[in-house]
């Protein structure tokens, strides 16, 4: 699903907003997870899940084109976990 798909699906579920208002709502809702990740905040949003920065250390790569022994620095990435009720939602029988 794409931002404008989840835009459209919202706006077919609600009448008190309009399409920019919706997207408006939704941009911000990102915008604010984005800034709060990049701050090394946790996100969490019960039975959905959470998010969370890792740290990964630097390490001996390889490049795979040439099988060179190269240094990959370290980084931060974005790491989601999902809560309880969206796995068990996502492994009901039937």
């Amino acid at each position: 699903m794409t931002k404008s798909e989840l835009i459209e699906e919202i706006a077919e579920k609600t009448q008190n907003f309009t399409k920019k208002d919706i997207e408006v709502i939704v941009s911000t809702v990102f915008q604010t997870i984005a800034e709060s990740l990049a701050r090394g905040e946790k996100i969490e949003i019960r039975g959905f899940g959470s998010f969370r920065v890792k740290q990964r250390g630097s390490r001996q790569g390889r490049n795979p084109k040439s099988g060179e022994s190269i240094f990959v620095e370290p980084k931060v990435v974005p790491f989601f976990r999902v809560g309880k009720e969206l796995r068990e939602r996502l492994n009901r029988k039937g």
